[in-house]
């Protein structure tokens, strides 16, 4: 862990946690994404009739500047997401499996559990199962439910918020990438940055809206909760 700039108090009273997927609640280096990247390359590559190298590029610059690889296809080429999230979503999960640690320490945090995701539903409910931590989430909100409007757009945390009836103050979010956590920082969430060695997994300058910096989400839920039973067992 590297930095605690929000009191605990506030993770252990948050009565909704609101978790992203990929790469957050299984490690960065089991390297689905690269999978995803493949498959969103050779879409592209198809759609707009293009050579790999210019597909690669557009994808990593569309992704940068519009949020999402999908929502640069849609904005700039008209397309329609359906085929492509289909098509980039169906990966081998192999290099993934059932998670003890993780589900154990799920279970001993207080309060909702919601997956918030760029991805589909579907996509999140096999990588839920892979890791067999499905059973304490009570919901996912995915890009489709946000009307393709992706992290880190402001709209599609207020979605999320109006859906499930979160208070933004008593909720907390956690993320693998930093930036998608600066309108959950702005809307009174506690924030909890899940940091990997990936490029795209950067601090912003200044780093105000990340409240706590993990470098092993399962520890840290494990130290956290084992914090909280200290404190209910304390005279």
């Amino acid at each position: 862990m590297a930095r605690n700039t929000a009191p605990k108090d506030r993770l252990l009273e948050a009565e909704a946690w609101v978790f992203d997927l990929d790469n957050t609640l299984y490690p960065a280096s089991s390297n689905l994404f690269a999978q995803i990247d493949q498959k969103m390359t050779r879409f592209i590559a198809d759609f707009l009739d293009l050579d790999r190298d210019e597909a690669n590029r557009l994808r990593k610059n569309y992704f940068r500047e519009h949020g999402t690889t999908m929502r640069g296809m849609m904005d700039r080429h008209a397309m329609e997401p359906g085929d492509f999230l289909d098509y980039v979503h169906d990966i081998d999960l192999g290099s993934i499996a059932p998670d003890p640690g993780l589900d154990e320490a799920l279970g001993r945090i207080p309060g909702r559990k919601i997956i918030f995701t760029n991805g589909p539903r579907a996509h999140a409910r096999r990588v839920m199962e892979r890791l067999a931590i499905g059973h304490h989430f009570e919901a996912v909100f995915d890009i489709i439910e946000a009307d393709y409007i992706p992290k880190p757009e402001p709209q599609a945390y207020e979605a999320l918020i109006r859906r499930h009836r979160l208070q933004p103050g008593k909720s907390v979010m956690v993320e693998d990438l930093a930036r998608n956590l600066a309108p959950a920082a702005s809307l009174g969430m506690t924030t909890v940055w899940v940091r990997s060695e990936n490029d795209w997994d950067r601090e912003p300058t200044g780093g105000e809206c990340v409240h706590h910096v993990v470098d092993d989400l399962v520890q840290w839920l494990g130290e956290l909760t084992a914090e909280r039973t200290v404190r209910a067992q304390a005279p």
